[in-house]
């Protein structure tokens, strides 16, 4: 066993050695994922208008380090990450455009450096097509260039596995042990319970394997990421057990809850699918998440025959731990929850798809070859079509917030102010004022409150179509703005 275990590290070694004997051929190697990177970068300032304004969720991310908002209500799931990632920008310019080319610009470098973890575990070919399998997914496309987290676990996830297997392997020493404490910190960083989901199977690994550097590595990363988010439990929640469960509670509560027909619905480019009703996008939008399990199996099959097991199972088992809570804990769906799962598993995908075109002599399969072409170009048009439709509804639902900014400001609800009611934390943005919840999940102010404030700024608050105005409000200036109804406070 020992002279085995030898033998195949030894071989490891060998094909590292192989795909990089020097500085040109190292270049060489690298320039396929130069070049995917690179596109993916431009694709998303093609498709993903620049000046489409800010979503709700990244307003509340991106007012926590600007000059020229106030600060949004951040509630117990959220996390620092994604705000200190916008805050060398974000804390001098308000410019969205100018924000969406930096988080655009930053994205290609993210999956450059992801994808290059992964060298001397696969061929370049096979690394540059997963590359281009997760790229040019809608979600991944579209999320690309926003301030949400996401994008970001699934980058940490791709480095962190991929440098745990090169550190299992003996590939690159001590950098690869450095690299899954950066992978894991970012992933922790940006989401502190997702990080943990990904590591469970590298956690596991190294407990039984006993290998004592990888679990220090990940462990260390995930507290260097994490720390920050504990501290704020205790600081603002109460603990990091009550964090935990006001988080749970916001998310519908976590338990056993089939979500799978959830996140099929939202693959037609619903952003967030809660209460997720309505009918199936057409099949041709859902199937390559159907046939996506299957030609990961197949890759799983490939590596095992091809006796490199570990470099494949490993990340298939971290995509379903990935995945998990979103399909089976929550009641309700996002496209984006599963970006670290697809990460995960386009490496497997891709090394089976090129199996499926060559022969192990490396001899082009004519027939093969056509139908894996024909099916990535049908995926391809797919996702690029879903794109177009989900960029210009949000498009559109944004620029609503604008005109409703607009239309307050000549009411006279200017900075300082405040707004609460329907949707009152991207319009309070939008507006540049404070915003007010007096229940849901992101309550942080009473009705008392507002009265008290309405005294000294002006104060709005919006109630939806067929909504109700609170009671604090009802003798306030009604005001019809598209399909919303305004209230401004009497000054005075």
């Amino acid at each position: 066993m020992a002279d085995r275990a030898n033998a195949m590290l030894a071989g490891g070694r060998r094909d590292e050695a192989a795909a990089t004997p020097g500085r040109p051929r190292r270049l060489g190697g690298d320039a396929p994922l130069v070049a995917v990177a690179a596109v993916f970068t431009l694709a998303q300032l093609i498709f993903v208008h620049p000046w489409m304004g800010l979503g709700w969720d990244e307003t509340v991310y991106v007012s926590q380090v600007t000059s020229h908002h106030p600060a949004a209500f951040f509630s117990a799931p959220r996390s620092r990450g994604v705000s200190l990632l916008v805050a060398p920008l974000a804390s001098w310019s308000s410019s969205t455009e100018l924000l969406r080319v930096y988080l655009a610009v930053l994205s290609g470098l993210g999956l450059y450096l992801a994808l290059r973890a992964w060298k001397g575990l696969f061929p370049a070919r096979v690394l540059a097509t997963a590359g281009a399998f997760f790229a040019t997914l809608w979600v991944t496309l579209f999320y690309g260039p926003q301030a949400m987290p996401n994008y970001w676990v699934a980058i940490g996830a791709l480095i962190c596995v991929g440098c745990f297997l090169r550190s299992r392997q003996g590939l690159s020493g001590r950098a690869a042990l450095w690299g899954v404490v950066a992978g894991a910190a970012l992933m922790a960083w940006m989401r502190p319970t997702d990080a943990v989901w990904v590591t469970v199977p590298l956690l596991v690994i190294t407990l039984v394997r006993r290998h004592w550097p990888l679990l220090l590595a990940l462990v260390g990363g995930l507290a260097a990421g994490g720390v920050e988010w504990v501290i704020e439990a205790y600081g603002w929640y109460g603990g990091l057990g009550e964090r935990l469960s006001r988080a749970s509670e916001i998310q519908g509560g976590l338990g056993w809850n089939i979500a799978v027909d959830d996140q099929m619905r939202s693959l037609g480019g619903r952003g967030l699918c809660r209460p997720c009703t309505g009918s199936m996008p057409h099949p041709v939008v859902t199937l390559w998440w159907i046939a996506l399990p299957a030609v990961a199996g197949l890759g799983a099959v490939v590596a095992v025959r091809a006796r490199r097991a570990a470099r494949t199972l490993v990340p298939l088992a971290c995509a379903v731990t990935a995945a998990l809570p979103y399909l089976f804990l929550i009641g309700y769906a996002a496209p984006r929850f599963l970006q670290p799962a697809y990460a995960l598993l386009a490496v497997p995908v891709a090394d089976a798809l090129w199996h499926l075109a060559r022969t192990e002599r490396g001899r082009w399969r004519p027939v093969a070859e056509s139908l894996v072409a024909l099916a990535l170009a049908v995926h391809l048009s797919v996702q690029l079509a879903v794109l177009v439709g989900t960029v210009d509804r949000n498009v559109e639902s944004r620029a609503d917030w604008t005109r409703v900014a607009d239309e307050l400001h000549r009411l006279g609800v200017r900075p300082p102010c405040l707004v609460t009611g329907h949707e009152s934390i991207p319009i309070g943005y939008y507006t540049g004022c404070s915003s007010g919840s007096t229940s849901g999940n992101n309550e942080n102010i009473t009705a008392a409150e507002i009265v008290d404030t309405a005294r000294r700024i002006p104060v709005a608050t919006v109630t939806g179509p067929g909504g109700t105005p609170p009671g604090y409000a009802r003798d306030w200036t009604a005001h019809r703005i598209t399909d919303l109804t305004v209230r401004v406070a009497p000054r005075g």
